[in-house]
């Protein structure tokens, strides 16, 4: 009795003050605690977590085939080829062919018939070996001159077809026996796969395609199809053959229009199956461009070298005007190489300060004149001439130092 009263007790103290929440805070703040003890213990577990993360997304692929990635995988033989256009251009083109010389066809069957009924049922000797060869000599030769000019044409279309997709490519790499492709369960990933879920819909969808234009085309003849127990055994035949033929070029048309589509689905899973990381676009740049490390320490070399070059230089000039501190430019004057003074050096901050020491070690005048210092380090290069505007200044300079030294120019 006294624990009902005291439940009632409690549970009309609840309803008063909000115990519930004063627990649900009070589980907030253990949690956060706790959350902040875990993070002074482990300092560096957020960071780690961050480079985890970045690492993954280093993995993703989505950066697309630099032109070595692609020139790689065509000499293992891995190009952009649509099966589907091939075949269709090729029946395509068969079909019109036997349409537009359907008269000489059928006029050397006329004459193989001929030949086999006539003229060898009379003649024939199936006792002489001779005989049976010569017979076998002319079937084969009228087989050609009745199907050969379709393998040629088929040939070459096939040929042209594959060169315009593929281009001139010859490679054993896709001869080589590959044991993973003896593997059933890499059997059934690409059976169960979105490239094999893709070679399904698109063989329904041509067998969809084919009957449908064949039932139409069917259904437009139906008249002319039953009139042909009226007609003579040589037209109904005329009749079926061209019909037929129609029917062919129609339904290649349509494969035709896939095969089409089928090439950009296969541009596009060519382009996706090439794709790369940007982890492998900087190891292919560093094999291609090499380290720029290295690159880095080779253009410093070179620049070494020029500014050794350049220094080498400065003992032979005639005069150094400066800036007074941060810009130093050497001036040579020679008439008998050029008609006006050449900048032989110069230097700005610490290059400046090695041209001036080289100039007092060689014995080399400096001069300071801030406005002429500026104007020819931004107007000349190095060999080149002081440009004209500035003769005037640098001719009273170098009359200077040669009065300072008693030298004529052509002996400075």
């Amino acid at each position: 009795m006294k624990w009902s009263v005291l439940w009632k007790f409690w549970a009309e103290e609840c309803d008063v003050f909000p115990v519930k929440e004063w627990v649900k805070q009070l589980k907030s703040i253990c949690f956060h605690k706790r959350r902040q003890l875990f993070l002074r213990q482990n300092k560096d577990w957020s960071v780690r977590m961050d480079l985890q993360h970045f690492a993954t997304g280093e993995g993703e692929k989505t950066e697309k085939a630099t032109p070595k990635k692609k020139q790689d995988a065509r000499k293992k033989g891995q190009v952009l080829h649509s099966k589907e256009i091939s075949s269709a251009l090729i029946l395509l083109i068969v079909f019109l062919s036997i349409k537009l010389l359907g008269g000489y066809m059928a006029g050397e069957m006329v004459a193989f018939i001929n030949m086999c009924f006539n003229d060898l049922a009379c003649s024939f000797d199936s006792q002489s070996i001779s005989e049976v060869l010569r017979l076998l000599g002319l079937i084969l030769l009228q087989l050609l001159k009745l199907v050969g000019p379709l393998f040629g044409i088929a040939l070459v279309i096939g040929v042209v077809a594959s060169f315009a997709q593929v281009g001139s490519l010859f490679t054993l790499e896709t001869l080589k026996p590959k044991f993973s492709n003896l593997n059933p369960f890499n059997g059934i990933k690409r059976i169960f796969s979105i490239r094999g879920l893709t070679e399904l819909i698109k063989a329904l969808l041509k067998i969809i395609v084919v009957g449908l234009v064949a039932w139409r085309s069917l259904r437009a003849e139906e008249n002319n199809i039953v009139k042909l127990m009226e007609q003579d055994l040589a037209v109904g035949a005329s009749y079926i053959m061209t019909t037929s033929i129609d029917i062919a070029i129609k339904i290649c048309v349509i494969m035709v229009i896939i095969g089409i589509l089928d090439y950009g689905y296969q541009w596009w899973q060519y382009e996706k199956d090439l794709k790369m990381t940007k982890q492998e676009v900087k190891e292919e740049y560093k094999e291609i461009e090499g380290n720029p490390e290295i690159k880095q320490k080779i253009k410093q070399k070179q620049r070494e070298i020029s500014m050794r070059k350049m220094l080498s230089e400065v003992p032979k000039a005639d005069v150094v005007i400066t800036n007074p501190t941060h810009l130093a430019i050497a001036v040579r004057y020679d008439p008998q190489k050029a008609p006006a003074p050449i900048v032989v050096a110069k230097g700005q901050d610490y290059l400046a300060q090695r041209i001036r020491d080289v100039a007092k070690a060689s014995g080399v005048e400096t001069v300071e004149n801030k406005p002429l210092a500026q104007a020819l380090f931004k107007a000349a290069e190095i060999g080149q001439q002081v440009p004209p505007e500035l003769y005037q200044a640098v001719a009273e300079i170098l009359a200077f130092v040669y009065h300072l030294k008693g030298k004529l120019p052509a002996q400075a």
